[in-house]
């Protein structure tokens, strides 16, 4: 019996994406203090148990976006180059809003993963169309996530501790 040459790097994108969504979930957990629960939330923020799941979901399409992504990765650089910013960026943003505490810089880094899946979407869609439909549920979550991100920094400007407004 054949094994699909798909699986094995939809396999491998999933497991890469699950470290990461582990160390991030890891960094959150042992993060998550007063200085998190005394922000001010908007009315549309979600419960906290909702992120787990609705991210580990995530994780795992963007790992099949990944796998798919790999298997055309010589013919689609742009294409490969863009998915990796944009994990990077998205496992920097834990770090950036809950270990460093800083709901600035943690916004300027969802606007560039935004805009990196931005890039990403639109590539995928003219060489791989198949990768934007894995990874549209992840893009609307992380527009909403950048609204959120934006929100609390509207909402408790001047009133926590943040490193980028230390002079």
């Amino acid at each position: 019996m054949k094994l699909n040459p798909i699986i094995l790097p939809c396999i491998i994108g999933i497991a890469i994406c699950l470290l990461i969504a582990g160390t991030e979930g890891w960094v959150t957990a042992t993060s998550v203090n007063a200085w998190y629960h005394s922000l001010t939330k908007p009315f549309f923020n979600p419960p906290a148990w909702i992120f787990a799941p609705v991210w580990s979901v995530l994780y795992i399409m963007m790992g099949i976006a990944g796998g798919l992504i790999w298997l055309t990765r010589k013919k689609n650089t742009a294409l490969f180059v863009c998915f990796v910013i944009q994990l990077i960026l998205n496992f920097l943003w834990s770090f950036l809003f809950f270990a460093a505490q800083s709901i600035g810089w943690a916004l300027l880094d969802i606007i560039l993963l935004w805009s990196t899946l931005c890039i990403t979407l639109y590539i995928a869609l003219q060489q791989r169309k198949a990768v934007v439909y894995w990874l549209l549920p992840y893009f609307i979550w992380v527009s909403f996530a950048m609204i959120l991100n934006f929100s609390l920094k509207i909402i408790n400007y001047g009133t926590y501790t943040d490193t980028e407004t230390q002079t």
